[in-house]
């Protein structure tokens, strides 16, 4: 049976379109979705002590976080809203200027960079009496607490902006440096809010979060007196310390505003406060950027 050329012609035609098209089908099924190396940074203009978050844009299907550091520190990043979040302590001890953050994704690299604002910060001076001192922590304390402080859990509890652990007023805002007995802390900025609520007035959980520390100042904590540490997810924790009274226990789930202990004067302590700490991947932050803004 004879065959015309044109035949011929129009089966290799159909041949070549269908090689082709498996070829597309194979590399399509191989291909790994990659990272749309893009990102929007909150706050747009931050300042030394806040948290700048890094919001990430990913490609459709995408569930493999991409690594990101800031220096020689890499941090965790959590998927989010079709995306993913990275959050990035910044310290008063730190220099203002630029920073280089680089994210990668299997082959693909990025790097951005965002400017840090300078902040001005007070100093105080500070006389303990009575022994009391903030030098002589218990190796117990120092490390239940630095542990605690380390906590990164996946899930994120907290919603929307935190609210005020107690009603009394701001005596001691953050990052402050201090002078103890005269003599400059070195290395040291006050890491947190001070709160000079009368004694025994409650204290309750800024945000949703897993109380995962509770310690007494009978059983070792000098420093830190009565202390509570809440889990509020994926690298933020909040610790509360110097209270009179604790009313909840390890393992706890609370909401905003549910009753922790009460504000008191144990651990070193001049007086009834409540020192409230909020941390971001084991790095201590100014609260109230949390307390002023949405992060979600």
């Amino acid at each position: 049976m004879k065959i015309s050329k044109l035949v011929l012609f129009r089966n290799w035609q159909y041949a070549l379109i269908g090689a082709i098209a498996l070829t597309v089908v194979i590399w399509s099924a191989v291909k790994v979705p990659g990272l749309a190396l893009s990102a929007k940074f909150t706050p747009a203009s931050p300042r030394l002590g806040e948290t700048l978050v890094v919001n990430i844009t990913a490609t459709a299907g995408k569930t493999t976080p991409p690594t990101v550091k800031m220096g020689n520190k890499t941090y965790p990043a959590f998927a989010v809203g079709g995306g993913f979040r990275v959050m990035i302590p910044t310290t008063p001890l730190e220099k203002p200027g630029d920073r280089e953050i680089t994210i990668t994704d299997n082959s693909d690299t990025t790097k951005l960079k965002i400017s840090v604002a300078d902040r001005k910060f007070q100093t105080q001076r500070i006389n303990f009496s009575g022994g009391k001192s903030g030098n002589d922590a218990t190796e117990m304390e120092l490390k239940q607490v630095a542990a605690f402080k380390a906590t990164v859990s996946p899930e994120k509890l907290w919603n929307g902006k935190f609210i005020a652990p107690n009603q009394g007023r701001t005596i001691s805002p953050f990052g402050v440096r201090r002078y103890y007995n005269g003599e400059l802390a070195m290395d040291y900025y006050h890491r947190g809010l001070d709160y000079a609520g009368g004694y025994g007035s409650a204290v309750v959980a800024p945000a949703a979060g897993r109380v995962v520390l509770v310690g007494y100042e009978k059983n070792g904590f000098r420093v830190h007196g009565n202390v509570v540490g809440l889990d509020h997810g994926q690298g933020l924790v909040s610790i509360f310390m110097h209270m009179s009274k604790i009313a909840v226990e390890e393992g706890e789930m609370l909401d905003p505003g549910d009753r922790i202990g009460a504000i008191g004067t144990t651990g070193a302590s001049t007086g009834p406060h409540l020192h409230w700490g909020l941390y971001v991947n084991g790095v201590s932050v100014d609260p109230v950027q949390w307390r002023s803004n949405s992060i979600d």
